[in-house]
């Protein structure tokens, strides 16, 4: 067994792992990157990027098939899923070699194999040879081993038929019926995706709504477009069971009141959430402290009860956002390099790609009167949008949770076009703890969607001008 020597070891290379490789390098640390599958992690290989092409191209699709109201006549529209697919795979081998390229650069390494913590500063690795290496870090070793798919009982996934996340982004078909198990972002996200390529679509969702994470006012939007669209709702119902019958699957579905039905579907995709990848690399032997889910304990520098082991990203917990995982790999490494670095962030704002979008940040209305807050709201519909008309997406609105008394800006929600970048600016407004008139009395250009956040804080002080105030 060899042994190497680096001052920090990262487990994992997803968007926590790869930038924490990167940070340790740009700070004079000599950084080893281990990665059992692909570089990049889910996010890049088969989550965040690859949906989010699959999203738009769908997207452009019905943005064809819709033209005709603006007077553009489209004949003879076809969608080649293979070459969809091709042209998915060039975007995510671009950026993987491009992550690749940017770890080496800062002087990192990276290594392919399966890794387990044998101490505080060591790492055996178990090569796709079966060769084992022990590789030492003598500063620390990031844990970014990221989470891992739910199974259900009586589903059983074959990858072909009965499916997750994993093989959903890569079907070259898009023919018949899909049952989603699961109406959270991933369900509802990839569901929508073949919804608008062609298929039927049926969501199956135990909870009383879709997207349970936001506020119900906001989950009803995208609730309407998919059921507008063709799509089945099955709100308060359950899958009992899904067996692969050739080349479709026989599914069994349960009612609230106890009734079952049978469906018949090309593809059951199964999207009931993710679980944190922390069983099997050494962890607990090592006395690594675990909550109940199997989330890694960490402090706000990342650091575990165990000195010199470090954990980042899903397999933490508080969010399973790839952009959180990025930032918490930064301070790891700061920290690691001997900064005076932490998790201080007053929001961490979340984006969930359906059509419409929705992304939110802060309290939402929900979360802000369960804590007892006085709150106003403010809200700007879309529809009252010039720009918004002019580009077609009409749907949704602004909405905004403002401190009754203070006005100091505490969350807001979108739904709506181009959400997930419009979210930024109130994020900013969060993090500077501004108050709803700083973002009413900022001059937004026209014509804009991002002239309804500032109609919206507008709407909550009473002062909106292009919708009535209360």
């Amino acid at each position: 067994m060899s042994n190497q020597i680096h001052d920090v070891i990262v487990i994992g290379s997803g968007p926590g792992g790869y930038v924490a490789a990167i940070r340790a390098g740009q700070l004079g640390l000599k950084a080893l990157c281990v990665e059992k599958e692909d570089i990049g992690g889910v996010c890049l290989n088969w989550g965040c990027i690859p949906s989010k092409a699959l999203i738009a191209a769908s997207g452009l699709v019905e943005k064809i098939r819709k033209a005709s109201t603006m007077g553009i006549s489209v004949s003879g529209l076809a969608v080649d899923l293979v070459k969809m697919q091709e042209w998915k795979n060039g975007i995510v081998k671009r950026l993987t070699g491009g992550i690749s390229a940017l770890v080496k650069g800062s002087g990192g390494e990276i290594r392919k194999g399966t890794a387990r913590v044998v101490s505080a500063h060591a790492v055996e690795i178990t090569r796709p040879t079966g060769e084992k290496e022990l590789h030492e870090a003598r500063r620390g070793i990031i844990v970014a081993t990221g989470a891992e798919v739910v199974h259900l009982p009586g589903v059983p996934v074959d990858g072909e038929v009965i499916i997750t996340a994993k093989e959903a982004v890569s079907l070259t078909e898009a023919a018949g019926t899909m049952v989603v198990i699961g109406g959270g972002v991933i369900g509802m996200e990839l569901g929508m995706v073949y919804q608008r390529l062609g298929m039927k679509v049926i969501v199956v969702e135990i909870a009383e709504q879709i997207l349970g994470s936001v506020d119900a006012d906001l989950a009803k939007v995208v609730e309407k477009a998919f059921t507008k669209g063709g799509g089945e709702l099955l709100l308060r119902h359950k899958v009992r069971e899904a067996k692969r019958e050739g080349n479709r699957a026989r599914v069994i579905i349960e009612d609230p009141e106890g009734r079952v039905r049978e469906v018949m579907a090309e593809r059951v995709l199964v999207a009931v959430g993710f679980r944190p990848a922390s069983k099997g690399i050494g962890l607990e032997e090592l006395g690594v402290r675990l909550d109940a889910k199997g989330h890694i304990i960490v402090n706000d520098r990342m650091e575990t009860n165990v000195s010199g082991i470090y954990a980042i990203g899903d397999v933490v917990g508080g969010g399973y956002l790839a952009h959180k995982a990025s930032k918490e790999g930064e301070i790891a490494a700061e920290v690691i390099a001997g900064h005076k670095s932490a998790r201080d962030w007053r929001a961490m704002p979340a984006a969930i790609f359906t059509e419409p979008e929705i992304a939110t940040v802060g309290l939402s209305e929900r979360e802000a009167q369960a804590q007892g807050r006085k709150v106003r709201i403010g809200k700007f519909p879309f529809s009252a949008s010039g720009r918004a008309m002019a580009v077609g997406q009409t749907e949704g609105f602004v909405k905004t949770v403002v401190d009754a008394d203070t006005h100091e800006v505490l969350g807001v929600g979108i739904v709506g076009p181009e959400a997930s970048d419009l979210i930024s600016e109130a994020t900013l407004a969060i993090e500077m703890c501004a108050h709803a008139e700083d973002v009413a009395l900022t001059v937004h250009p026209h014509p804009t969607l991002g002239e309804a956040v500032m109609e919206s804080f507008k709407h909550a002080l009473g002062e909106a001008i292009h919708i009535a105030n209360r």
